[in-house]
């Protein structure tokens, strides 16, 4: 009998940390159509000493996620790293969208769903610190490329204390949406066809115009030979963050390319040292 009870709390222990650790549906608790679309799926550190955590954005030019090699390999490198992570799957315009250009006609997914997202799921993290076991005021946010972007506008563009991340850490992103150094892509998915070439939606979300004053610590890393994301984007956004006197790390490699993420076998030798720039920069920064 006793042996019986003891493999039912085992399964019982099990079950309650899987449902503990499983995917939440942000919007599931309201009446909007993409209440199961939009998730977040923690990836939890069992040595969190400090609390730090970090949601995961995926780039993917707005148009999808890559939400492998940019999410969720990510997310399991910093929990190995004793830092809770959290990827999150937002809105994107989808392949619909990329090859049929339907949002002439029908609005499909487009600015702000994707920053309400990412507003949520900061948001959400941060009403459940006690249960995921993290520190709030240590919770900031990783994007890769259009995620990166992503990023950077939860620290530009925060309704209030509750959805501000503690820090940025922007990995080859797309930051401007003008000319010559815009990522067309992106700004397309972004902006949608019928507002891409609109001059004020282009500079309104153009990271480099944005940065308050408060902006909390910025990580920021890209490589020379990008040919998928000028090189320029972070280099403005760098310009910025020093004539703001924002607290900031940037890294600038001359190899590596775009989209590399995490990988051992992707990127350079050279741009894999990213991770060990940011462990260190994040051991070091004082939230």
């Amino acid at each position: 009998m006793f042996r019986k009870l003891l493999i039912l709390s085992l399964f019982l222990l099990l079950v309650g940390n899987v449902s503990a650790q499983g995917t939440v549906c942000l919007w599931q608790d309201q009446d909007v159509s993409y209440g199961e679309q939009v998730t977040l799926t923690p990836f939890l550190a069992d040595d969190n000493a400090d609390g730090t955590a970090v949601i995961v954005c995926p780039g993917g030019s707005y148009f999808w996620l890559d939400d492998v090699n940019e999410g969720e390999e990510v997310a399991e490198w910093l929990q190995n790293q004793g830092i809770s992570a959290f990827v999150l799957r937002y809105r994107a315009a989808g392949f619909g969208a990329f090859f049929w250009h339907h949002r002439r006609v029908f609005r499909g997914k487009q600015h702000p769903d994707m920053l309400n997202d990412a507003k949520q799921a900061i948001e959400y993290v941060k009403q459940h610190s006690n249960e995921y076991k993290i520190n709030p005021n240590r919770l900031g946010v990783m994007g890769f490329s259009a995620g990166g972007h992503l990023a950077l506008m939860t620290a530009c563009f925060p309704d209030n204390d509750d959805d501000m991340p503690a820090f940025v850490a922007a990995i080859y992103p797309v930051v401007t949406m003008n000319d010559p150094y815009a990522h067309d892509r992106s700004r397309r998915a972004l902006l949608s066809e019928r507002k891409q070439n609109n001059q004020l939606m282009r500079d309104s979300l153009s990271m480099e115009k944005h940065i308050p004053e408060n902006c909390p610590p910025v990580f920021l890393i890209n490589c020379m030979d990008d040919e998928t994301v000028d090189y320029h984007n972070s280099m403005l956004l760098d310009s910025v963050l020093i004539m703001k006197n924002i607290d900031h790390k940037y890294i600038q490699y001359q190899t590596g390319k775009h989209g590399f993420g995490v990988s051992e076998v992707y990127g350079t030798k050279e741009s894999r040292q990213w991770k060990n720039e940011f462990l260190n920069w994040i051991k070091d920064l004082s939230l």
